[in-house]
């Protein structure tokens, strides 16, 4: 192919590739846009960024290609490792063909030592998100050698001045903790070994000019779309461009390419910002909502019943329940583990999904009646991935378990929360789930599946090759072909938690359950983070009991609802042991989530930062309205708080701000301004967003919510 360039410009964001007379192309210019180019603008551009002048020498990368490796005298992580014979293989790519529009440039590449195709694809998308993918084809014949693939990682160059590195990490009940760091020296990864991409995943890489804040500053991003192992990697070497990347976590020998097989590579999304956190996330909201899958409906107010019976089904009483939820306004009424054939606890069952006639004598058809009489929706609870050694599938095929077949009869070594992993790449595993789901949901009528994944992956073997690429694939198309047989059905992904939420598992999925943890005061920075990547309508965020039973901690019911407020809404309480002031309150939170969804599910994701680390502030902003959630999580460390800039308000509007009381007041100490306890103030947009309003001075674990309107 001759050389030339091939600027992409879209969502305000431009790439700019050099295509060379031999190897891969390289990206000279990912950010802002470019505007205009004749290729003479690009040519000085490479002529602008390049290391020297021939006839010089030196031998080491400057500007990398979209596949970086040793033969381009790069020292960093190469951004593909292959194995031929046991030993790695060094590949010569002349590229051969290419295609491009305005948005989009496909690239094909020959390996001149192999039968080896690489197909890289640079797509611009909605909201300026960048998306890149891989595919590895080998087009031997016959007998020709296998190719084992080691990685496959899509990787961009960001700019030096980025000195600060951000991921995430956590654990159960305490996901999405961000990790920020100096950025590190060298060739860095981080991985999640754990067939999913777990509680303590990195789920982005965030490459910042200083630490990172909501509003304003330069950054670089790269998130996976992948819903099992995954690495993320940066590239900080001294002698060249930094990159960012992300791909695949494979296992020794888990891919290998006879002739005529191919590799798709997980699609990695790329977000440039240059307006803070907040701007970061809007392109990756404006993306997911452009899907013409993305939920259309409005979010439905939730009940699950897990924190209210846990395995305790009591058919009257579950049906008092609903009678109870459809008083207070829910929506969606959620029966969670515990309704199917033989399951008393957590120890047994997994795998036979079919109602239990002991503790549902008539089947979950009369509940599932009643709740749809009632106007609402009745989602069930599944677990389809596992399996119990104890029932009847596992007993009559032992065989389909994912996991080493040389270790089963150690089973503490294997088991992981009394629970196996059924190999759903198995024709026979995969048809046995699909059919028995598929018959419940259609004989009960469910509109909706909480579906979970209560374990981490160990020693997974299928066909005896590491099973952890093949069991994700299987997982997507189960998933795929239950929505192809129900279009109305709505699936949530739950994985103890938000062990898995990712843009993967959002492919196929309608939300995410983002914790388990449904204690107030974590659930505020669970959210925020997972808002970086998802947008609140596709985030579960429950009401849930006054004692949380996952942290201990004693909270206020309005704290609990301003909190759920900041997502898909919803409740995990037994609501029957409800006061009649606590009803009432219900009632009234259920009218205002109703009243203030198409702002918080259709607006910009907005922040504050604010000094003390004692506040969250999150914000839901649209033309018309925003809606701000202000709270505390600890105690504040002035006696005079800070002022709240609205810094997303139209400066040439007028506004009218009011505390909506709905959910019960926010308790304060001895400073609380003239705005805030007469219920709220009008003023202009560029007041509210320069000057500000006075804060309160909160009493720990306080929220209260504000709805802010135009006056013109």
């Amino acid at each position: 192919m001759t050389a030339g360039f091939t600027h992409l410009e879209a969502e305000g964001v431009s790439v700019l590739v050099e295509h060379r007379p031999r190897g891969l192309p390289r990206v000279l210019h990912w950010g802002a846009a470019l505007g205009p180019l004749a290729a003479d603008d690009a040519a000085a551009i490479a002529r602008g960024v390049s290391r020297q002048s021939p006839p010089g020498t030196l031998d080491a990368a400057w500007q990398v290609t979209l596949s970086p490796a040793e033969g381009d005298g790069w020292t960093g992580r190469p951004g593909l490792q292959l194995r031929r014979r046991g030993v790695l293989h060094h590949s010569r790519w002349a590229e051969t063909d290419r295609a491009a529009t305005d948005a989009e440039l496909t690239v094909s590449a020959r390996d001149a030592a192999s039968t080896l195709l690489l197909t890289i694809r640079i797509s611009i998308e909605a909201g300026g998100v960048v998306w890149v993918e891989h595919r590895l084809r080998h087009e031997g014949e016959g007998d020709a050698e296998p190719v084992e693939v080691e990685w496959l990682e899509a990787t961009f160059p960001v700019p030096t001045t980025t000195d600060t590195l951000t991921t995430f990490d956590g654990r159960w009940t305490r996901e999405k903790r961000p990790v920020t760091t100096a950025m590190p020296a060298g060739s860095t990864v981080r991985q999640s070994r754990r067939g999913r991409p777990g509680h303590d995943a990195p789920t982005m890489l965030i490459a910042s000019e200083r630490p990172p804040l909501w509003t304003t500053g330069r950054a670089w991003a790269a998130h996976a779309a992948w819903s099992s192992d995954v690495t993320y990697r940066v590239d900080r070497v001294t002698d060249a461009v930094t990159l960012i990347g992300a791909g695949e976590l494979l296992r020794p020998g888990e891919v290998v390419l006879q002739p005529g097989d191919e590799y798709a590579a997980p699609r990695v999304a790329f977000s440039w910002t240059d307006a803070g956190l907040d701007a970061l996330a809007a392109r990756t909201h404006t993306w997911l909502r452009a899907r013409a899958q993305h939920p259309s409906s409005p979010r439905p107010l939730v009940l699950n019943t897990w924190e209210a019976v846990y395995f305790d089904h009591d058919q009257e009483r579950l049906l008092a329940l609903a009678e109870r939820a459809a008083e207070v306004g829910i929506e969606r009424f959620v029966l969670d583990d515990g309704w199917f054939q033989g399951r008393r606890d957590d120890t047994t069952s997994l795998g036979d999904w079919v109602v239990d006639g002991d503790v549902w004598p008539d089947g979950l058809v009369p509940l599932a009646d009643r709740v749809h009489g009632l106007g609402m929706q009745f989602g069930l609870w599944f677990e389809p991935e596992m399996v119990s050694l104890d029932s009847d599938v596992a007993r009559a095929h032992p065989e389909w378990l994912l996991h080493d077949p040389g270790h089963l009869d150690h089973e503490p070594e294997l088991s992981w929360r009394t629970q196996y992993v059924l190999d759903l790449a198995n024709p026979d595993a995969y048809a046995h789930v699909l059919g028995q789901i598929d018959a419940v949901v259609r004989e009960v009528g469910v509109d909706f599946i909480k579906w979970d994944h209560n374990r981490d992956l160990v020693e997974s073997t299928h066909d005896g090759r590491p099973g952890g690429h093949v069991q994700m694939l299987a997982v997507y198309r189960l998933i795929a072909a239950l929505k192809e047989r129900h279009p109305a059905l709505e699936i949530e992904s739950c994985s103890s938690g938000g062990a898995r939420t990712d843009l993967g598992i959002l492919e196929v999925c309608d939300r995410v359950w983002a914790s388990d943890s449904n204690d107030p005061v974590e659930r505020q920075d669970i959210q925020r983070w997972t808002g970086l990547l998802l947008p609140p309508e596709l985030v579960g965020a429950h009401v849930g009991p006054t004692t949380s039973h996952s942290s201990g901690r004693t909270t206020a019911l309005s704290y609990r609802m301003a909190t759920s407020l900041m997502g898909s809404a919803g409740f995990e309480w037994d609501i029957l042991e409800c006061d009649a002031d606590e009803a009432a309150a219900l009632r009234r939170f259920g009218a205002l989530y109703k009243e203030l969804r198409p702002v918080v599910h259709a607006g910009r994701t907005v922040h504050a930062d604010l000094r003390d680390p004692a506040w969250r502030v999150t914000g839901f902003a649209t033309d018309d309205a925003s809606v701000v959630v202000v709270a505390t999580v600890a105690s504040l460390e002035d006696a005079r708080a800070e002022r709240l800039r609205l810094a997303w308000l139209d400066h040439e509007r007028r506004y009218a701000v009011r505390v909506r009381t709905e959910i019960g007041a926010a308790e304060y100490g001895w400073i609380a301004p003239e705005w805030y306890t007469a219920g709220g103030v009008d003023l202009p947009g560029r007041v509210l967003a320069e000057a500000g309003l006075q804060l309160p001075t909160l009493w720990p674990v306080q929220a209260f919510v504000l709805h802010v309107t135009p006056l013109d």
